[in-house]
This record gives C-alpha cells, structure tokens and sequence, in this order.
C-alpha cells in the first residue's frame, strides 16, 4: 500500500461530531458554526471573527474590507496559492510578485522592496497578502514595520511560534483557511479574523453576509476537534520530523530554514534536490511512496523567470515527503530510510 504525501487527520472523534451534525435539523450555517468561532477565540485570541465557505471568499472579503482603489498593487509572494490571482485579478487589483530569500520560501523587507522596484506598471502598493508557505514563517515584524497593510494568511502556520508570536497577529486580518491540505482541516472552509478592535469592526459590520458565504455546521462540527486535537497532532509531527532530518542530514540535498527566532509547527517536510525532481519520483515510486513537487499548486508559473528567480529555481526542485500525525512507526521508518537513501 503506497504513502501518500497527504492523509487529512480524521479520527473517531471528527467522524462522530460530523455525524451528530448530519442528524440536527439544519446542516447549513448555524449553531456549530457559531460554537466553531468561540472555540477559536480561546487559540487565536482574535477580537472578532467569520466563519466562511471558503479560504477564496476570506481573501475576498478581506481585500474588499481594506477599500482599496482599482488598480492599486497588491503584493504576493511567487510561491502564494493559484487562487490568489483569481481574487485580486477579480477586484480590479494588480498582483505584484515578490521572489523568496535563497535556502528559504518567504519573503522578506529586501524581496519586498526589490518587487516594488520592479514593478514596472508604477502601480502604488498598498497592501501586502502574506502566505506562510508550507507552514514556515517570515520575520513578520520586520514586515509590518513597513508600514504596508498586511493580510496574514496562517492556513498552514497554525501551532508555528515566531518570536514569542503566533502567526496572525501581524496583519491588520488573517486567515486560517480549513481545507484539506490545510494544517487544520474541516474538509473546507476559513476563519477570517482580526486581533484588534479598530479592524474588528470592520468586519462587524459585515456580519449579514449571505447564507452562501457561511460556513455549514458539519465543517465547523470538524474543525472544532481539530482544534481541540491540535497540540497532539503538532507533537506526532514533531516526532516524525525529527526522525526525517536525521535521515537527510546523510545525503546531498538541503533542508530549508526557518527564521532563527521562531518555532516551526512541522507542517511538511520539504527538500531542495540536488539531483532531478522526476529520477527521486521515480526512485520513491519503486519504494511504494509518493512524493510531490511542493510548488504545483502556486503562482509560480505565472510570473516570469527573470523576477522572481529564487523562487522558480525552488519551484522546480522543492519535493515534499509524506508527514502527518496518522503515519505509523512502521511508515515513518520506511520514509526516512527513503530519505537517507535518495540518489
């Protein structure tokens, strides 16, 4: 039977909470959503939240909050989610890509300030939508002090501890999206939420958005044990990726850094391949394990060479090796044994 990359984390306790949601009288938004929010409250220590159908929506909503001017730029990281284009393209906004510090995925005030440099349309940037890319951290402090509004996107941060910080506490919102690949899954679904009061109220004055936006109570039923499960997953992956790094600390190919001021929550693990991406699938592939390039669903291939290069260059050889709390000893082993023994 083959490792997967990916295996959403959905036990005994998730199953029953969905099931006793499906028995209720209304499985749309409602009571479980409302529950969902208030149990975030406690982890995320937000003044105000939504529950919302979709991580798109949140982004949505949350450009469309910071009344922005058409045509003003917006700056994503090269390795942000396809779906960023989509929301800002649709907004009248221009996406402005910003490349990643070399041996690392995120952004930094010099990559940021090289992008606005490049930006030959002269579109005035006004907000920043930072994605922590595989779960690893920029200096967010550094960031904020330039002053340029930020949007926090913690989907796969969750449990990341960046100089005695959680991640989303930097940006006037952030978002923690709830889908599959997401550290925390509810099968779908975002939480949009702002830490202070002053940005809290503009999304209060929201609060009457149409049913469709909402999230439907089996999700939040889901994401709920999610969170309450949430330090017991991050130790298993923990556990796992410290057997992982001793593996590939005996070959050739590079590990990626964090920050030296934060935590990272163990949310995938990557390597920078010395070698062919397609000769290590192929290699992982006779040993019944799947590996994925890390970078396929991303921005990446809309912006050109020349701009943003670390980021190509990462984007072609980035392969993300199976880690998440279900994995047995017995698949730990298997995997790091790969990883010791990659061509």
């Amino acid at each position: 039977m083959k490792i997967e990359v990916y295996s959403p984390t959905i036990r005994r306790k998730e199953m029953d909470a969905v099931l006793t949601a499906m028995v209720e009288d209304r499985i749309g938004p409602g009571e479980q959503s409302q529950r969902l929010v208030q149990l975030a409250k406690e982890y995320l220590h937000f003044d105000y939240c939504l529950a919302l159908r979709s991580p798109a929506i949140a982004l949505y909503i949350a450009l469309k909050s910071m009344t922005l001017p058409s045509g003003a730029g917006v700056i994503i990281s090269a390795l942000s989610p396809k779906y960023y284009l989509g929301v800002i393209e649709a907004l009248g906004l221009k996406p402005i890509f910003c490349d990643v510090d070399a041996s690392s995925v995120y952004i930094s005030p010099e990559t940021i300030q090289e992008a606005i440099a490049k930006n030959a349309d002269g579109a005035e940037v006004r907000c920043m939508v930072i994605h922590h890319v595989l779960g690893y951290v920029p200096d967010m402090a550094a960031i904020a002090e330039m002053g340029i509004p930020i949007i926090e996107d913690c989907s796969r941060s969750y449990g990341s501890v960046i100089g005695g910080n959680a991640p989303g506490t930097f940006g006037v919102f952030s978002i923690l999206g709830l889908e599959e690949r997401d550290m925390l899954t509810a099968g779908g679904g975002a939480l949009l939420y702002a830490v202070n009061r002053r940005d809290a109220s503009v999304l209060r004055n929201l609060a009457e958005l149409p049913g469709e936006y909402g999230l439907p109570d089996m999700n939040a039923a889901l994401a709920m044990i999610q969170f309450k499960e949430a330090a017991r997953n991050l130790e298993k992956r923990k556990n796992i990726t410290s057997v992982y790094v001793q593996s590939a600390l005996r070959t050739r190919h590079k590990q990626l850094v964090q920050t030296d001021d934060a935590e990272y929550n163990s949310y995938a693990f990557p390597l920078v391949l010395e070698t062919g991406m397609k000769d290590v699938a192929a290699y992982a592939k006779r040993k019944e394990i799947v590996i994925e390039n890390a970078f396929d669903d991303t921005v990446t291939g809309f912006v050109p060479q020349s701009q943003c290069p670390e980021a190509y260059s990462l984007s072609l050889r980035t392969a993300l090796f199976p880690l998440y709390p279900r994995l047995s000893a017995s698949e730990t082993a298997k995997v790091a044994k790969l990883i010791g023994t990659l061509p």
